[in-house]
């Protein structure tokens, strides 16, 4: 994986109305302005794998809480789950409960969270493209799609209570998430996966990039990827994320997901020959580092 200075944003200090953001793994981020601050997914527990496949899963309150510690997180407004797998929704009700936030997502998303116990007055179904107000963010889910192939496919109808084996959590709808604060724009997309023409309209300056399986994907499929989010938000930095094995434990180095499942190297030499071309500069988010996403581009005219 890629660590050097040309590739990674400098830590931002807190400063007042400054957005920050600290990537957490998977497709995790907490955006945090000093005043208000939100989470996409919020998944920590992160089972081993022989668990995950083979076994039942359950939030493990203990490493939730110890995360939550160390990413210096006490309050959030908001848990903003961008589709129900598990690797994205399981933890979501219990950090929306630990840290007082409004559970956000899909009628799936709204069914874990009620088995996890939220009362319905801290679950909230979104309408996609419908905007959506906290502090100085205006957010809005966009529909979206899974990169393929596509499993667990379906909507979680029932309430999911742990323990169960990961097919509980079923998709359910797909969300791009765009983010709106101070002016800038920001796209967070939690999975390697596109609907045609969705973000249409929308202008980013960023772009959290989901690139989870991005290299086992056909060449035609990333330049399809690549036009249907980087380009149509016309965003000018992009950060990768969702590139990391998430059978491993938050407590160790991330690394890439296991060559049988993705490669990495083959997602980088592609993003990184396309945002040359389009004048679009490629960063590595640092873990658990805060960084000012918009650090080095100038406002848009």
């Amino acid at each position: 994986m890629p660590s050097g200075s040309e590739w990674l944003l400098p830590p931002a200090p807190a400063l007042p109305g400054r957005l920050r953001v600290t990537f957490l793994g998977v497709s995790t981020l907490l955006l945090d302005d000093g005043v208000t601050a939100l989470l996409t997914d919020g998944f920590f527990t992160r089972p081993g794998k022989l668990r995950a496949l083979a076994g039942r899963v359950r939030p493990d309150l203990r490493v939730i809480d110890e995360c939550l510690r160390r990413a210096g997180i006490s309050r959030l407004a908001a848990v903003l789950v961008l589709h129900s797998h598990y690797d994205h929704v399981m933890d979501a009700p219990a950090v929306a409960a630990r840290t007082g936030a409004v559970l956000v997502g899909s009628a799936s998303t709204a069914a874990v969270g009620r088995g996890g116990g939220l009362p319905e007055e801290r679950i909230l179904v979104a309408t996609a493209g419908a905007a959506l107000t906290f502090g100085g963010f205006t957010v809005t889910l966009v529909e979206s799609a899974h990169v393929p192939p596509h499993r667990f496919d379906g909507e979680i109808t029932e309430p999911v209570v742990p323990p169960v084996r990961v097919g509980a959590y079923r998709m359910g709808a797909c969300y791009s998430l765009h983010v709106a604060h101070g002016g800038r724009g920001l796209l967070v997309q939690a999975s390697a996966g596109y609907a045609e023409n969705t973000l249409a309209g929308y202008d980013a300056d960023v772009a959290y990039l989901g690139v989870g399986t991005l290299g086992r994907q056909t060449a035609e499929y990333r330049q399809a990827y690549w036009a249907q989010t980087v380009a149509a938000v016309g965003a000018r930095r992009v950060l990768p994320i969702h590139w990391d094995d998430f059978w491993r434990p938050l407590a160790r180095p991330l690394v890439p997901l296991p060559a049988i499942v993705d490669d990495l190297d083959a997602t980088l030499a592609y993003l990184t020959a396309r945002g040359a071309a389009d004048g679009v500069e490629i960063r590595m988010p640092t873990p658990w580092q805060p960084t000012d996403p918009f650090l080095g581009l100038p406002t848009r005219p």
